[in-house]
Order: structure tokens, then C-alpha cells, then sequence
């Protein structure tokens, strides 16, 4: 699994770290809070690099990308996404998001629908009540002794700044601590192609994303038997249920093509 290309754009004032895998039509990959690209789609890479030109980013305060003095939020993420790949030449692309990036890609087909094929949302949110019970009410008590290792090993393997992986916490946690509900029109907004995925033990209740889909014209739904994630890449201890990641991204990969 080798990038055909990788490099930084200066987007919005920062200098946003991409990679690109495989050639056809482009689909964006867009990771979860704490993590980076690679971290949340290897699996899925190393089985579509061969039928999609995937392009990998690193959001702002994440992975290999700068960071910024300014609280996080999902419009700006949706706002270097498009900016990125405005910079790469790209006009329009297919999104899959997985976490906070689902959500961000939800926000890049509101506020940059013109270049938008298909979303993939993949446990994501819109509403503080579509979280599991005391989310919100443990996130506000985090410490960053409370980040998941995985998470710190893997910053700090392509960042080596230990400031820097203090600010990536304070920023991802301030954006859940002040987080405010959307209101239903922002999915209502989603006029291409969705299909929204989530665990049956997932962080998303189900029927959140069940209520997502049903805001969303000739959406689709996939509800799995998994946790957190765990339909896509390996869980926090590095096991990884190939079977059901296979089965994951050959569905996504029949909606893409669709």
C-alpha cells in the first residue's frame, strides 16, 4: 500500500497534509476526532486503492497537519476539505466520513454541495441526544490522561510534539464541550446520494442514525453488528474482525458505483 502522491497545501492560513492512493473516480476520506487518515482507513485503503482514486487528509490540529489558535468546528473542516481539493484540481468527489469527519462531510455537502457526488456517513452526529447516555456529561470532566493511547502513539508518530498533541485534545474536546444541536435542515439539505452507517454498539444509537436517514431523500441505511468504528479498522486493542470489514466496504463500494 503505497501513496501515488502526498504532500501539504496551504489552505485557510494552515498547511493541511493529504496522500493519495489508487486512480478512477476521487473519493475523500475524512477521519474521526483524535485520529488521522491512515489510523481510521487503512483497512479501508488497502481494499478499494485498486477501484477509486482515494484521497487521505489530515484535518486541522490532527496527524500530520498544522495547527491553529481557534476552536474546532465541523464548517471549518468542511471548509479546508473543499479548499484542499480546489488546491489538488479536483471538482468533484464522492466523501466517506467516519466519527466527526461524518459529521464534517455531512457539512461539506451543506455548504459545498456543487462538489459532492456521493457521502458515506459513518457513525456520526447531528444532535447532542443521538450519543450514547453521559457522553457529553464525561466529556466535559476529560482529562487528557482520559485520550486513548492508540490515539497518543499514533500522533506523536507523525507529529512528534507533545505541545501540539495537548492542543489537538483541548481543541477536539472543546468541540464536543460546546457543541450545539443542528437544526434538521442541514440533513434535509443532502440532495445526493448518503448512506449512513453505524454499530449496533456503537457510540451513535441507532435509531439516531436511523432518524439521520429518514431526513435524507432515497438515503441508505446500514446498521452493523459492531462497536465504535470496529466495521472498519481494528478496535483500541488491535483486533480486527476482517470479515465483517470486508463485507463494510464492499457495500460502500456498490454505493459508490451505484
Amino acid at each position: 500500500m503505497t501513496p501515488k502522491e502526498t504532500g501539504f497545501k496551504k489552505v485557510n492560513g494552515i498547511q493541511l497534509y493529504y496522500e493519495i492512493y489508487g486512480s478512477g473516480k476521487p473519493v475523500v476520506l475524512i477521519h474521526g476526532g483524535g485520529s488521522s487518515f491512515l489510523f481510521d482507513f487503512k483497512e479501508v485503503i488497502a481494499r478499494l486503492e485498486g477501484k477509486f482514486q482515494l484521497i487521505g487528509i489530515d484535518l486541522q490540529n490532527h496527524g500530520r497537519s498544522e495547527h491553529r489558535d481557534i476552536p474546532e468546528t465541523f464548517e471549518q473542516d468542511a471548509d479546508d476539505v473543499a479548499g484542499l481539493l480546489a488546491a489538488l484540481n479536483i471538482k468533484k468527489a464522492s466523501f466517506w466520513g467516519f466519527s466527526n469527519g461524518g459529521s464534517s462531510v455531512m457539512q461539506i455537502g451543506r455548504r459545498h454541495p456543487g462538489i459532492v457526488e456521493r457521502l458515506v456517513v459513518a457513525s456520526a452526529f447531528y444532535k447532542r441526544s443521538g450519543m450514547m447516555d453521559g457522553f457529553f456529561e464525561g466529556m466535559q470532566e476529560a482529562t487528557f490522561e482520559s485520550m486513548p493511547e492508540p490515539f497518543k502513539i499514533n500522533f506523536l508518530n507523525l507529529n512528534p510534539d507533545f505541545s501540539k498533541l495537548e492542543n489537538l485534545f483541548e481543541k477536539d474536546c472543546g468541540r464536543m464541550q460546546t457543541f450545539e444541536d443542528w437544526d434538521d435542515e442541514v440533513l434535509i439539505s443532502l440532495t445526493f446520494p448518503t448512506l449512513f452507517i453505524s454499530g449496533d454498539q456503537d457510540v451513535i444509537k441507532p435509531e439516531h442514525t436511523a432518524a439521520m436517514w429518514r431526513l435524507v431523500k432515497d438515503a441508505r441505511l446500514l446498521i452493523l453488528p459492531a462497536a465504535h468504528g470496529t466495521y472498519m479498522m481494528p478496535d483500541f486493542d488491535g483486533n480486527t474482525d476482517t470479515g465483517l470489514i470486508d463485507f463494510t466496504v464492499k457495500e460502500v463500494e456498490k454505493f459508490l458505483i451505484r
